[in-house]
Protein backbone atom coordinates (compact mmCIF):
# COMPACT_ATOMS: atom_id res chain seq x y z
CA UNK A 1 0.00 0.00 0.00
CA UNK A 2 1.40 3.53 -0.73
CA UNK A 3 0.86 6.86 1.31
CA UNK A 4 2.84 9.36 1.78
CA UNK A 5 5.18 9.04 4.89
CA UNK A 6 5.54 12.29 7.27
CA UNK A 7 9.48 12.75 7.43
CA UNK A 8 11.39 12.24 9.60
CA UNK A 9 11.64 15.42 12.34
CA UNK A 10 15.41 15.23 11.98
CA UNK A 11 15.39 15.66 8.29
CA UNK A 12 12.96 17.89 7.50
CA UNK A 13 9.98 20.66 8.69
CA UNK A 14 6.86 18.51 7.70
CA UNK A 15 6.91 16.42 11.51
CA UNK A 16 6.42 19.36 13.68
CA UNK A 17 8.10 19.38 16.85
CA UNK A 18 5.47 18.74 19.00
CA UNK A 19 4.60 15.84 17.16
CA UNK A 20 5.92 13.61 20.23
CA UNK A 21 4.26 15.38 22.74
CA UNK A 22 0.70 15.72 21.27
CA UNK A 23 0.96 11.61 20.42
CA UNK A 24 1.85 11.50 24.27
CA UNK A 25 -0.78 13.51 25.18
CA UNK A 26 -3.39 11.33 23.05
CA UNK A 27 -2.45 7.94 24.76
CA UNK A 28 -1.97 9.55 28.66
CA UNK A 29 -5.97 11.17 28.13
CA UNK A 30 -7.10 7.06 26.92
CA UNK A 31 -5.09 5.87 29.93
CA UNK A 32 -6.36 7.28 32.52
CA UNK A 33 -9.80 5.89 31.60
CA UNK A 34 -8.35 2.61 32.58
CA UNK A 35 -5.28 3.33 35.16
CA UNK A 36 -7.08 5.82 37.41
CA UNK A 37 -10.68 4.58 37.83
CA UNK A 38 -9.27 1.20 38.52
CA UNK A 39 -8.46 1.96 42.37
CA UNK A 40 -11.67 4.06 42.26
CA UNK A 41 -13.71 1.02 41.90
CA UNK A 42 -14.54 -0.32 45.52
CA UNK A 43 -16.25 3.44 45.64
CA UNK A 44 -18.15 3.60 42.40
CA UNK A 45 -19.79 0.56 43.80
CA UNK A 46 -20.78 2.70 47.32
CA UNK A 47 -21.59 5.35 45.90
CA UNK A 48 -23.87 4.09 43.20
CA UNK A 49 -25.11 1.39 45.13
CA UNK A 50 -24.09 -0.91 42.40
CA UNK A 51 -22.74 -4.40 42.84
CA UNK A 52 -19.39 -5.13 42.70
CA UNK A 53 -19.96 -7.08 39.63
CA UNK A 54 -22.02 -4.52 38.03
CA UNK A 55 -18.72 -2.01 38.07
CA UNK A 56 -16.34 -4.63 36.76
CA UNK A 57 -19.11 -5.03 33.83
CA UNK A 58 -18.39 -1.54 33.11
CA UNK A 59 -14.56 -2.05 32.86
CA UNK A 60 -15.36 -5.13 30.91
CA UNK A 61 -17.28 -3.16 28.27
CA UNK A 62 -14.52 -0.30 28.37
CA UNK A 63 -11.73 -2.97 27.28
CA UNK A 64 -14.10 -5.18 24.84
CA UNK A 65 -15.41 -1.76 23.34
CA UNK A 66 -11.69 -0.77 22.98
CA UNK A 67 -10.60 -3.80 21.54
CA UNK A 68 -13.32 -3.26 18.79
CA UNK A 69 -12.81 -0.13 17.88
CA UNK A 70 -9.20 -0.80 17.74
CA UNK A 71 -9.86 -3.03 15.27
CA UNK A 72 -12.08 -1.09 13.18
CA UNK A 73 -10.32 1.96 13.48
CA UNK A 74 -7.02 1.62 12.82
CA UNK A 75 -7.98 -0.05 9.44
CA UNK A 76 -10.09 2.92 9.01
CA UNK A 77 -6.88 5.41 9.01
CA UNK A 78 -5.68 3.39 5.60
CA UNK A 79 -8.65 5.14 4.13
CA UNK A 80 -9.55 7.80 5.83
CA UNK A 81 -5.96 9.45 7.28
CA UNK A 82 -4.11 8.93 11.04
CA UNK A 83 -5.14 12.01 11.92
CA UNK A 84 -8.64 12.41 11.70
CA UNK A 85 -9.82 9.18 12.98
CA UNK A 86 -7.27 9.92 15.84
CA UNK A 87 -9.31 13.10 16.19
CA UNK A 88 -12.81 11.62 16.46
CA UNK A 89 -11.83 9.10 18.74
CA UNK A 90 -10.61 11.44 21.42
CA UNK A 91 -13.47 13.93 20.62
CA UNK A 92 -15.72 10.04 21.16
CA UNK A 93 -13.91 9.41 24.32
CA UNK A 94 -14.59 13.09 25.87
CA UNK A 95 -18.14 12.48 25.00
CA UNK A 96 -18.40 9.61 26.95
CA UNK A 97 -16.54 11.03 29.90
CA UNK A 98 -18.73 13.66 30.43
CA UNK A 99 -21.34 11.41 30.34
CA UNK A 100 -19.88 9.03 32.97
CA UNK A 101 -19.23 11.83 35.45
CA UNK A 102 -22.73 12.97 35.48
CA UNK A 103 -24.28 9.55 35.69
CA UNK A 104 -26.84 9.35 38.43
CA UNK A 105 -27.16 5.40 38.16
CA UNK A 106 -24.65 2.72 37.22
CA UNK A 107 -26.24 1.76 33.86
CA UNK A 108 -25.28 5.55 32.71
CA UNK A 109 -22.22 4.98 34.06
CA UNK A 110 -21.71 1.86 31.76
CA UNK A 111 -22.89 3.55 28.57
CA UNK A 112 -20.19 6.28 29.50
CA UNK A 113 -17.50 3.72 30.01
CA UNK A 114 -18.72 2.48 26.32
CA UNK A 115 -18.51 5.62 24.90
CA UNK A 116 -15.02 6.03 26.31
CA UNK A 117 -13.32 2.50 25.51
CA UNK A 118 -14.48 3.61 21.78
CA UNK A 119 -11.15 5.32 21.57
CA UNK A 120 -9.59 1.60 21.77
CA UNK A 121 -7.15 2.65 18.63
CA UNK A 122 -5.57 5.51 20.28
CA UNK A 123 -2.67 3.37 20.56
CA UNK A 124 -2.24 1.70 17.83
CA UNK A 125 -2.80 4.81 15.97
CA UNK A 126 0.23 6.39 17.42
CA UNK A 127 2.34 3.57 16.99
CA UNK A 128 1.25 3.88 13.43
CA UNK A 129 1.82 7.73 12.92
CA UNK A 130 5.27 6.90 14.85
CA UNK A 131 6.39 4.52 12.05
CA UNK A 132 5.84 6.95 9.58
CA UNK A 133 7.51 9.72 11.08
CA UNK A 134 10.37 8.31 12.23
CA UNK A 135 13.45 6.68 11.27
CA UNK A 136 14.29 2.86 12.11
CA UNK A 137 16.23 3.96 14.58
CA UNK A 138 14.15 6.22 16.90
CA UNK A 139 11.16 4.79 16.46
CA UNK A 140 12.08 1.83 18.95
CA UNK A 141 12.74 3.94 21.70
CA UNK A 142 9.73 6.32 21.00
CA UNK A 143 7.73 3.46 20.55
CA UNK A 144 9.05 2.15 24.34
CA UNK A 145 8.07 5.19 25.35
CA UNK A 146 4.40 5.17 24.62
CA UNK A 147 4.31 1.69 25.37
CA UNK A 148 5.42 2.75 28.97
CA UNK A 149 2.52 4.84 29.51
CA UNK A 150 0.22 1.84 28.19
CA UNK A 151 1.16 0.54 31.95
CA UNK A 152 0.36 4.00 33.68
CA UNK A 153 1.43 7.50 33.79
CA UNK A 154 4.57 6.47 35.60
CA UNK A 155 2.40 5.58 38.63
CA UNK A 156 1.44 9.04 39.05
CA UNK A 157 -2.28 8.55 37.83
CA UNK A 158 -2.84 5.21 40.01
CA UNK A 159 -2.32 6.92 42.92
CA UNK A 160 -4.33 9.95 41.70
CA UNK A 161 -7.15 8.00 41.43
CA UNK A 162 -7.00 6.16 45.06
CA UNK A 163 -6.38 10.01 46.38
CA UNK A 164 -9.48 11.26 44.52
CA UNK A 165 -11.61 8.72 44.97
CA UNK A 166 -10.98 8.73 48.77
CA UNK A 167 -11.20 12.25 49.38
CA UNK A 168 -13.54 13.80 46.82
CA UNK A 169 -15.24 11.09 45.00
CA UNK A 170 -15.23 9.29 41.28
CA UNK A 171 -17.01 11.51 39.87
CA UNK A 172 -13.62 13.69 40.32
CA UNK A 173 -11.87 11.35 38.45
CA UNK A 174 -13.96 11.88 35.15
CA UNK A 175 -13.65 15.51 35.91
CA UNK A 176 -9.96 15.28 35.57
CA UNK A 177 -9.93 12.54 32.63
CA UNK A 178 -12.34 14.76 30.92
CA UNK A 179 -9.78 18.26 31.12
CA UNK A 180 -7.06 15.80 29.78
CA UNK A 181 -8.79 14.88 27.11
CA UNK A 182 -9.89 18.43 25.73
CA UNK A 183 -6.07 19.20 26.46
CA UNK A 184 -5.12 16.04 23.84
CA UNK A 185 -7.90 16.77 21.46
CA UNK A 186 -6.48 20.49 21.39
CA UNK A 187 -3.05 19.30 21.29
CA UNK A 188 -3.09 16.96 18.33
CA UNK A 189 -5.22 18.88 16.19
CA UNK A 190 -2.58 21.62 16.00
CA UNK A 191 0.29 19.35 16.18
CA UNK A 192 -0.36 16.57 14.25
CA UNK A 193 -0.22 16.80 10.53
CA UNK A 194 -2.55 14.82 8.03
CA UNK A 195 -1.47 12.51 5.50
CA UNK A 196 -3.92 11.74 2.58
CA UNK A 197 -5.27 8.12 2.29
CA UNK A 198 -3.10 5.33 0.12
CA UNK A 199 -4.63 6.00 -3.75
CA UNK A 200 -4.79 2.37 -3.83
CA UNK A 201 -6.38 2.13 -0.46
CA UNK A 202 -9.80 1.01 -1.87
CA UNK A 203 -13.54 0.89 0.13
CA UNK A 204 -13.29 -0.06 3.74
CA UNK A 205 -14.51 -3.22 4.20
CA UNK A 206 -17.42 -2.70 6.38
CA UNK A 207 -18.81 -6.09 6.66
CA UNK A 208 -15.68 -7.77 7.39
CA UNK A 209 -15.52 -5.10 10.42
CA UNK A 210 -19.02 -5.86 11.50
CA UNK A 211 -18.89 -9.39 11.29
CA UNK A 212 -15.67 -9.61 13.14
CA UNK A 213 -16.68 -7.01 15.70
CA UNK A 214 -20.02 -9.12 16.33
CA UNK A 215 -17.78 -12.43 16.94
CA UNK A 216 -15.30 -10.53 19.23
CA UNK A 217 -18.20 -9.46 21.15
CA UNK A 218 -20.22 -13.01 21.42
CA UNK A 219 -16.79 -14.86 22.07
CA UNK A 220 -16.04 -12.19 24.75
CA UNK A 221 -19.56 -12.46 26.56
CA UNK A 222 -19.83 -16.40 26.13
CA UNK A 223 -16.99 -16.25 28.44
CA UNK A 224 -17.72 -13.51 30.59
CA UNK A 225 -21.35 -15.51 31.32
CA UNK A 226 -19.66 -18.60 31.78
CA UNK A 227 -17.22 -17.39 34.46
CA UNK A 228 -20.30 -15.46 35.98
CA UNK A 229 -22.95 -17.80 35.57
CA UNK A 230 -21.43 -21.17 35.10
CA UNK A 231 -20.30 -22.80 32.20
CA UNK A 232 -23.09 -25.27 32.54
CA UNK A 233 -26.12 -22.38 31.87
CA UNK A 234 -27.72 -21.61 28.16
CA UNK A 235 -26.14 -18.45 27.42
CA UNK A 236 -22.33 -19.56 27.11
CA UNK A 237 -22.56 -22.23 24.33
CA UNK A 238 -25.27 -20.13 22.46
CA UNK A 239 -23.04 -16.94 22.37
CA UNK A 240 -19.92 -19.63 21.40
CA UNK A 241 -21.64 -21.15 18.68
CA UNK A 242 -22.55 -17.65 17.03
CA UNK A 243 -19.38 -16.19 18.00
CA UNK A 244 -17.45 -18.92 16.11
CA UNK A 245 -20.58 -19.07 13.01
CA UNK A 246 -19.38 -14.96 12.95
CA UNK A 247 -16.00 -16.00 12.49
CA UNK A 248 -16.51 -18.20 9.43
CA UNK A 249 -18.60 -15.71 7.79
CA UNK A 250 -15.75 -12.90 8.14
CA UNK A 251 -13.47 -15.93 6.71
CA UNK A 252 -15.50 -15.50 3.77
CA UNK A 253 -15.92 -12.21 3.67
CA UNK A 254 -12.10 -11.36 3.69
CA UNK A 255 -11.15 -14.29 1.27
CA UNK A 256 -14.03 -12.35 -1.63
CA UNK A 257 -13.25 -8.95 -0.80
CA UNK A 258 -11.09 -6.67 -3.13
CA UNK A 259 -9.71 -4.99 -0.20
CA UNK A 260 -10.09 -6.69 2.99
CA UNK A 261 -10.04 -6.28 6.47
CA UNK A 262 -7.27 -8.16 6.28
CA UNK A 263 -6.43 -11.01 3.74
CA UNK A 264 -6.93 -14.61 4.63
CA UNK A 265 -3.50 -15.44 3.63
CA UNK A 266 -1.76 -13.07 6.32
CA UNK A 267 -4.12 -14.15 8.87
CA UNK A 268 -2.53 -17.79 7.76
CA UNK A 269 0.81 -16.45 8.36
CA UNK A 270 3.40 -17.12 10.94
CA UNK A 271 3.72 -13.80 11.48
CA UNK A 272 0.49 -13.03 12.19
CA UNK A 273 -1.95 -15.36 14.20
CA UNK A 274 0.48 -16.51 16.59
CA UNK A 275 1.70 -12.67 17.90
CA UNK A 276 -1.94 -12.41 18.21
CA UNK A 277 -2.85 -15.34 20.23
CA UNK A 278 0.57 -14.55 22.56
CA UNK A 279 -1.49 -11.04 23.40
CA UNK A 280 -4.11 -11.96 24.22
CA UNK A 281 -2.77 -14.52 26.77
CA UNK A 282 -0.31 -12.14 27.91
CA UNK A 283 -3.01 -9.70 29.25
CA UNK A 284 -5.39 -12.48 29.83
CA UNK A 285 -2.22 -13.65 32.35
CA UNK A 286 -0.54 -10.35 33.67
CA UNK A 287 -2.95 -7.71 33.07
CA UNK A 288 -5.97 -9.00 35.54
CA UNK A 289 -3.69 -10.18 38.00
CA UNK A 290 -2.15 -6.44 38.05
CA UNK A 291 -5.26 -4.44 37.84
CA UNK A 292 -7.89 -5.97 39.43
CA UNK A 293 -6.83 -8.99 42.05
CA UNK A 294 -4.21 -7.28 43.27
CA UNK A 295 -6.30 -4.10 43.82
CA UNK A 296 -9.46 -6.48 45.35
CA UNK A 297 -7.15 -8.01 47.46
CA UNK A 298 -5.73 -4.88 48.57
CA UNK A 299 -8.09 -2.96 49.79
CA UNK A 300 -10.05 -6.23 51.05
CA UNK A 301 -10.41 -5.94 55.16
CA UNK A 302 -11.17 -9.59 56.01
CA UNK A 303 -8.49 -11.96 53.52
CA UNK A 304 -6.81 -8.79 52.00
CA UNK A 305 -4.78 -6.43 53.83
CA UNK A 306 -7.45 -3.71 54.40
CA UNK A 307 -5.94 -0.81 52.92
CA UNK A 308 -7.84 2.59 51.19
CA UNK A 309 -7.52 3.31 47.87
CA UNK A 310 -5.11 5.63 48.06
CA UNK A 311 -2.97 3.82 50.22
CA UNK A 312 -3.24 0.55 48.14
CA UNK A 313 -2.68 2.70 44.41
CA UNK A 314 0.66 4.00 46.15
CA UNK A 315 1.64 1.14 47.16
CA UNK A 316 0.49 -1.51 44.37
CA UNK A 317 0.39 0.47 41.06
CA UNK A 318 2.07 3.27 41.70
CA UNK A 319 5.76 1.40 41.87
CA UNK A 320 5.24 -1.25 38.59
CA UNK A 321 4.47 2.14 36.35
CA UNK A 322 6.38 4.25 37.34
CA UNK A 323 9.28 1.09 36.86
CA UNK A 324 7.93 -0.12 33.50
CA UNK A 325 7.75 4.38 32.55
CA UNK A 326 11.85 4.01 32.51
CA UNK A 327 12.45 -0.14 31.77
CA UNK A 328 10.06 0.44 28.01
CA UNK A 329 12.02 3.23 26.75
CA UNK A 330 15.32 0.75 27.22
CA UNK A 331 13.18 -2.15 26.10
CA UNK A 332 12.72 -0.07 23.03
CA UNK A 333 16.03 0.93 22.59
CA UNK A 334 17.28 -3.03 23.10
CA UNK A 335 15.06 -4.71 20.52
CA UNK A 336 16.55 -3.53 17.49
CA UNK A 337 20.19 -4.77 18.95
CA UNK A 338 18.61 -7.93 20.79
CA UNK A 339 16.09 -9.44 18.88
CA UNK A 340 12.52 -8.62 19.79
CA UNK A 341 11.30 -12.09 20.16
CA UNK A 342 13.81 -13.19 22.45
CA UNK A 343 13.24 -10.01 24.21
CA UNK A 344 9.88 -10.97 24.60
CA UNK A 345 9.74 -14.74 25.54
CA UNK A 346 12.19 -12.97 28.52
CA UNK A 347 9.83 -10.66 29.82
CA UNK A 348 6.73 -13.53 29.83
CA UNK A 349 9.22 -16.15 31.41
CA UNK A 350 9.94 -13.59 34.22
CA UNK A 351 6.33 -12.56 34.21
CA UNK A 352 4.97 -16.28 34.68
CA UNK A 353 7.48 -16.72 37.31
CA UNK A 354 6.39 -13.53 39.32
CA UNK A 355 2.94 -14.44 39.27
CA UNK A 356 4.05 -17.68 40.58
CA UNK A 357 5.60 -16.25 43.50
CA UNK A 358 2.03 -14.25 44.53
CA UNK A 359 0.48 -17.39 44.26
CA UNK A 360 2.51 -19.04 47.10
CA UNK A 361 2.80 -15.47 49.49
CA UNK A 362 -0.46 -14.18 48.37
CA UNK A 363 -0.82 -13.06 51.99
CA UNK A 364 2.10 -11.26 52.66
CA UNK A 365 2.12 -7.60 51.51
CA UNK A 366 6.02 -7.52 50.66
CA UNK A 367 6.13 -10.36 48.48
CA UNK A 368 3.03 -8.80 46.21
CA UNK A 369 4.72 -5.81 46.35
CA UNK A 370 7.70 -7.81 44.91
CA UNK A 371 6.06 -9.52 42.51
CA UNK A 372 4.62 -5.73 41.09
CA UNK A 373 7.90 -4.53 40.83
CA UNK A 374 8.94 -7.11 38.78
CA UNK A 375 6.09 -7.23 36.27
CA UNK A 376 7.03 -3.24 36.27
CA UNK A 377 9.79 -4.33 34.03
CA UNK A 378 9.35 -7.35 32.91
CA UNK A 379 5.98 -6.75 31.34
CA UNK A 380 4.94 -3.43 31.13
CA UNK A 381 8.96 -2.69 30.38
CA UNK A 382 9.94 -5.76 28.37
CA UNK A 383 6.65 -7.70 27.05
CA UNK A 384 4.40 -4.70 26.32
CA UNK A 385 6.79 -3.06 24.45
CA UNK A 386 7.61 -5.99 22.18
CA UNK A 387 4.18 -6.85 21.80
CA UNK A 388 3.17 -3.65 20.37
CA UNK A 389 5.97 -3.13 18.10
CA UNK A 390 5.78 -6.73 16.72
CA UNK A 391 2.27 -5.55 15.75
CA UNK A 392 3.63 -2.98 13.57
CA UNK A 393 6.48 -4.00 11.86
CA UNK A 394 4.52 -7.38 11.05
CA UNK A 395 2.06 -5.79 9.30
CA UNK A 396 1.11 -6.81 6.02
CA UNK A 397 2.74 -3.74 3.50
CA UNK A 398 -0.71 -3.10 1.57
CA UNK A 399 -2.76 -2.90 5.06
CA UNK A 400 -0.46 -1.46 7.49
CA UNK A 401 -3.24 -0.54 10.00
CA UNK A 402 -4.53 -4.49 9.86
CA UNK A 403 -2.46 -6.03 12.37
CA UNK A 404 -2.12 -3.33 14.96
CA UNK A 405 -5.99 -3.13 14.89
CA UNK A 406 -6.40 -6.95 15.13
CA UNK A 407 -3.41 -7.28 17.98
CA UNK A 408 -4.57 -3.88 19.80
CA UNK A 409 -8.17 -5.92 19.66
CA UNK A 410 -6.05 -9.27 21.77
CA UNK A 411 -5.20 -6.43 24.39
CA UNK A 412 -8.68 -5.02 25.50
CA UNK A 413 -10.32 -8.50 24.95
CA UNK A 414 -7.50 -10.13 26.86
CA UNK A 415 -8.09 -7.48 29.39
CA UNK A 416 -12.14 -8.16 29.73
CA UNK A 417 -11.53 -11.85 29.16
CA UNK A 418 -9.11 -12.07 32.11
CA UNK A 419 -11.23 -9.65 34.57
CA UNK A 420 -14.35 -12.14 33.76
CA UNK A 421 -11.94 -15.43 34.31
CA UNK A 422 -10.70 -14.02 37.88
CA UNK A 423 -14.07 -11.96 38.65
CA UNK A 424 -15.46 -14.70 40.69
CA UNK A 425 -12.31 -16.16 42.27
CA UNK A 426 -10.96 -12.99 43.30
CA UNK A 427 -14.32 -11.69 43.86
CA UNK A 428 -15.17 -14.54 46.54
CA UNK A 429 -13.13 -12.37 49.34
CA UNK A 430 -11.17 -15.35 50.47
CA UNK A 431 -7.10 -15.87 50.65
CA UNK A 432 -7.66 -19.49 48.62
CA UNK A 433 -9.84 -17.71 46.04
CA UNK A 434 -6.51 -14.88 45.90
CA UNK A 435 -4.13 -17.78 45.58
CA UNK A 436 -5.92 -19.55 42.73
CA UNK A 437 -6.10 -16.50 40.76
CA UNK A 438 -2.68 -16.07 40.69
CA UNK A 439 -2.37 -19.29 39.79
CA UNK A 440 -4.46 -19.29 36.73
CA UNK A 441 -2.69 -15.93 36.07
CA UNK A 442 0.45 -18.54 35.62
CA UNK A 443 -0.77 -21.29 33.51
CA UNK A 444 -2.12 -17.96 31.00
CA UNK A 445 1.20 -16.49 30.77
CA UNK A 446 2.92 -20.73 30.20
CA UNK A 447 0.43 -20.63 27.50
CA UNK A 448 1.74 -17.08 26.07
CA UNK A 449 5.02 -17.93 26.07
CA UNK A 450 4.41 -21.57 24.04
CA UNK A 451 2.68 -18.74 21.77
CA UNK A 452 5.05 -16.76 20.75
CA UNK A 453 7.58 -19.55 19.94
CA UNK A 454 5.69 -20.14 16.89
CA UNK A 455 5.88 -16.40 15.97
CA UNK A 456 8.47 -16.42 13.21
CA UNK A 457 10.00 -13.51 11.71
CA UNK A 458 10.05 -12.12 7.91
CA UNK A 459 12.03 -14.38 5.80
CA UNK A 460 14.05 -11.41 4.92
CA UNK A 461 15.31 -10.52 8.50
CA UNK A 462 18.21 -12.46 10.17
CA UNK A 463 17.84 -13.30 13.53
CA UNK A 464 18.61 -10.39 16.63
CA UNK A 465 20.60 -8.09 13.92
CA UNK A 466 17.33 -7.78 11.60
CA UNK A 467 15.56 -5.30 14.50
CA UNK A 468 12.31 -5.75 13.61
CA UNK A 469 11.65 -2.30 13.31
CA UNK A 470 14.06 -1.60 10.27
CA UNK A 471 11.14 -3.29 8.27
CA UNK A 472 9.61 -0.11 8.34
CA UNK A 473 10.53 2.40 5.16
CA UNK A 474 13.52 5.00 6.09
CA UNK A 475 12.28 8.19 5.62
CA UNK A 476 13.95 11.19 4.18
Amino acid sequence: MSRVPLRDAATGPRTHRFLMPALIAGVVAFQLNASMVTPALPEIARELDAAASTVALSQNLFFLVGGVAGVVLSRLSDHLGRRLVLLASLAVMCAGTVLAMLAPNVELLVLGRVLQGASGATFQLTYLLLRESMSPKRFGTALGVITALNGGVGGVDGFLGGFVADRLGFRWIFGTILVTGLIALLCVARAVPGTPPAKDAGRMDWWGAASLSAAIVCVNQAISQGAAHGWGSLWPPVLAVVGAALFLAFWQIEKRGRTPLIAVRDLRSRQVWPLMATTLLTLVGVFAAMNFTVVLLSQDEKAGFGMSATLAALLFLTPPAAIGLLAAPVAGWLAPRKGWLPMLRTGLLASALALGVAAVFAGDRWAVLAVCCALGVFYNGLALTMLNGLGVVLSPKESPGALPGLNGACFGIGASVGIALVGPLAGAGTLGGYRTAFALAVVVTVLALLASMLIRQPAEESSAASAAPSTAPSVR
